[in-house]
C-alpha cells in the first residue's frame, strides 16, 4: 500500500468516526477551513522552490547534538522533511514511510534529517515509536522552517481546538508562539542548491520517498 493509501484510509476512519476516534463533525469542519484558509493564502507557493539556496543551519537532535547541514553535505546530498510533530498521525504515518526509504537514500549517499518544533523529549518518542532510524532535529520557534517558507500561525480557533484535543503546542514544543511549519520535503544537492521541493499547506497529502530519488540521482 502506497503511504497516500494509508494516510487516505486514516482520514477515512477518522472522519467516520471510527474507533478510536470519536470527534464530531463539527471538529472536522474546524480542521477543513483552516487548511482551505491556509491553501487560500498562497503561503505554499511562496516557499523556497527548486533551483533556489537552502538555507544553512545547524539544530540539535534527540539527545542534544548539534547537527550541522553544512556538516551533512560535506558527505553527499541531504534530505530534510518538515514535519509538526509526535501528536500528528499523518506525520508519523510519513516518518514510518521515509525510513523505509533510508537504504535508498542512503546508496545514493544521500543524508536523512526530518525537523519538527517539538522538544527534544518529544523527538526521542517520535523516534522511539516509529522505529526511526535517523535524526529528528528540534526546531525551536519554527525559525528553520520560517528559512524556507514553511512557518505560519495558527488561526486562534484551531489553536483552541487542538487545546480541547490535547495537542497543547506550547507544551509540545517548548514555544508560545503557536506556530506550525507546513509539511515539507527536499533534497539539497552538495552545493547548497535545492534539487527538489514539495510543500502542501494540506497535511493529510504527502508524496511518496520514492518521489525523491530522481533528485539524488541527477
Amino acid at each position: 500500500m502506497t503511504l497516500q493509501a494509508k494516510l487516505d484510509a486514516f482520514k477515512a476512519d477518522f472522519v467516520a468516526g471510527k474507533p478510536p476516534y470519536n470527534a464530531p463533525a463539527p471538529v472536522h469542519a474546524l480542521m477543513q477551513r483552516a487548511t482551505a484558509e491556509l491553501i487560500a493564502s498562497g503561503q505554499a507557493e511562496r516557499a523556497l522552490k527548486a533551483g533556489e539556496l537552502a538555507p544553512v543551519f545547524a539544530l540539535p537532535d534527540a539527545e542534544g547534538n548539534r547537527v550541522s547541514s553544512t556538516e551533512l553535505l560535506s558527505r553527499g546530498p541531504l534530505v530534510v522533511s518538515f514535519y509538526r510533530g509526535v501528536w500528528c498521525p499523518y506525520c508519523n504515518m510519513e516518518l514510518q514511510a521515509l525510513d523505509q526509504a533510508l537504504p535508498a537514500f542512503q546508496e545514493r549517499g544521500a543524508s536523512l534529517v526530518a525537523i519538527s518544533p517539538q522538544s527534544r523529549a518529544n523527538s526521542r518518542k517520535s523516534r522511539r515509536q516509529n522505529g526511526l532510524k535517523f535524526p529528528i532535529l528540534s526546531d525551536s520557534g519554527n525559525e528553520v522552517a520560517a528559512a524556507f517558507g514553511l512557518r505560519f500561525k495558527l488561526p486562534g480557533y484551531l489553536a483552541e481546538l487542538y487545546l480541547s484535543l490535547g495537542n497543547n503546542l506550547p507544551v509540545i514544543n517548548g514555544d508560545q508562539s503557536w506556530t506550525l511549519p507546513m509539511p515539507g520535503r527536499f533534497v539539497i544537492g552538495q552545493d547548497g542548491v535545492i534539487r527538489y521541493a514539495e510543500v502542501n499547506p494540506d497535511y493529510t497529502l504527502r508524496p511518496e520517498p520514492t518521489e525523491l530519488l530522481p533528485a539524488l540521482r541527477s
